[in-house]
């Protein structure tokens, strides 16, 4: 339904009170009745977190360099790299400026929209239409230049509506942008470690093969000098086509590892040279003893859930706005003339200016429908929300667990590997004697290189733990004092 008024001398007020009127009674037709979101947001607080909602990082979007910790430059190069590089990474800045242009579009409704036209046109009148003589049945130009203006008065809070909605999507395209930003850096570095982890094992194995090489040789030696029997070098024999096996599995799993990385950092065939730095030299990230779990409230992704929950809710208004009268203030004012050379003639003048109000009455339930479902979608995102806060809390947890068994794992190992040593010193000493054979000695070899093979697995475990545990607190920790 429409009412539109142009002003006259024969307007009277009354008129005016009379089509409020008939739009507050109209308004009484909308029913949002028992139509509500059900799910309510997990208070931080129950889950041991700070009621912190400060936005996390930079207005850059900048997330803290955790990684530069460990204290590799090659390490800090590459992710560098990655986050001006990846491909992830420009995907969520483009998906940042789209928002920001939608929150621009929900702006533009506070303020009035202005628009000119010109229109010149040669036109032939029907001599059998609507227009008498002389127009009928001959050829005219006609000339029009006008000036509108509109404005939507927001009565009923839709357009606010609609632009927390936006904001609410431009705040979460960002925390996304943050939160890609992290998950890359993490990646990156994790990918690092992995690389050293097989580089350390490769030098591990070639030693290894060329230990049991010399033993073949020394074997071949004792069995021509009659020391040794055949068996022994058979067995010395029979282990090298297995160790060469493993070093060839460990060069292929190193330049998969290799492939990774490069991808990570958008140099798909750019790390064939690159040679990172012995596992050992990475420095241990200080974890405090006690961690605060109000760093988690302003996590990048909790913060972009957060957020889409803002957004829904100001979708839900919008829709429920749509039940009440759109009321748009429209005027124009311009020079309408038959002929080009009259067009500037005062008595070409033409303006309006008068209300539209535009009301649903019968709709068939669309409406209650579509905000019922605006109404699912805030569960969801609540939902959603609630899901990842939980999540959070569980993943700092599990790396806090990991980080303090690694260590104690770690300090066995140590333990476990100097006795393995001090067996296998014995077992040559014996050998050299001429008090045991061969076979002794190979058995506390291997038993050595199984801790110090443990050894590398606990150091680039406890690496990616640290690394896990960074992205898990959004890289917030405090570095003292530490577990």
């Amino acid at each position: 339904m429409r009412f539109s008024f142009l002003p006259t001398e024969r307007f009277a007020p009354w008129r005016g009170a009379a089509v409020a009127a008939a739009v507050v009674a109209l308004s009484a037709c909308a029913d949002v009745s028992g139509i509500a979101p059900q799910s309510r947001m997990a208070e931080p607080q129950t889950l041991g977190l700070g009621a912190s909602t400060a936005p996390m990082g930079k207005a850059t979007g900048e997330i803290p360099q955790w990684w530069t910790q460990f204290g590799d430059p090659q390490l800090d190069a590459l992710v560098a790299h990655a986050l001006q590089h990846s491909p992830t990474v420009r995907l969520a800045q483009a998906r940042i400026d789209r928002a920001q242009a939608l929150t621009g579009i929900s702006r533009s409704t506070e303020v009035p929209t202005v628009s000119g036209s010109v229109d010149a046109t040669r036109q032939r009148f029907s001599a059998a239409g609507i227009y008498p003589p002389p127009l009928a049945g001959n050829v005219y130009e006609t000339a029009n230049v006008q000036a509108t203006a509109s404005y939507e008065l927001d009565l009923f809070g839709k357009n606010r509506a609609q632009l927390d909605a936006a904001i609410g999507q431009e705040r979460a395209a960002k925390a996304d942008a943050q939160a890609a930003q992290l998950l890359l850096a993490t990646q990156v570095t994790r990918g690092y470690v992995a690389l050293q982890r097989l580089q350390a094992l490769q030098t591990l194995a070639q030693a290894n093969l060329a230990q049991r090489e010399q033993l073949l040789a020394l074997s071949r030696q004792r069995l021509q000098a009659g020391l040794d029997s055949s068996q022994e070098l058979t067995a010395n024999e029979s282990s090298l086509p297995e160790i060469r096996q493993y070093a060839e599995s460990l060069r292929e799993q190193t330049a998969m590892a290799r492939n990774a990385l490069a991808a990570l950092t958008g140099e798909p065939l750019g790390l064939k040279e690159l040679q990172p730095a012995p596992l050992g030299a990475l420095k241990a990230i200080a974890i405090p003893a006690a961690i605060a779990m109000d760093l988690l409230a302003n996590r990048p992704d909790i913060a972009a859930a957060r957020a889409r929950v803002q957004a829904s809710l100001g979708e839900a208004e919008v829709t429920k706005a749509l039940f009440y009268p759109n009321i748009n203030l429209v005027a124009f004012a311009g020079l309408n003339s038959i002929g080009f050379d009259r067009i500037s003639n005062a008595d070409s003048e033409q303006w309006g200016v008068g209300p539209a109000v535009r009301l649903p009455i019968f709709d068939g339930g669309r409406l209650r429908a579509q905000l019922k479902g605006k109404s699912a979608e805030v569960d969801m995102a609540i939902e959603t929300y609630n899901g990842l806060l939980i999540d959070a809390v569980r993943e700092v947890a599990d790396q806090i667990a990991a980080v303090q068994s690694i260590r104690i794992q770690s300090r066995e190992q140590q333990d476990a590997q100097a006795k393995a040593q001090a067996l296998h010193d014995i077992a040559n000493q014996r050998f050299n004697a001429g008090l045991s054979n061969r076979s002794s000695v190979l058995g506390a070899q291997s038993a050595v290189l199984a801790q110090q093979r443990q050894a590398i697995e606990l150091q680039a475990r406890a690496l990616d733990a640290q690394a896990l545990l960074m992205r898990a607190t959004a890289g917030s920790l405090a570095a003292s004092p530490a577990l």
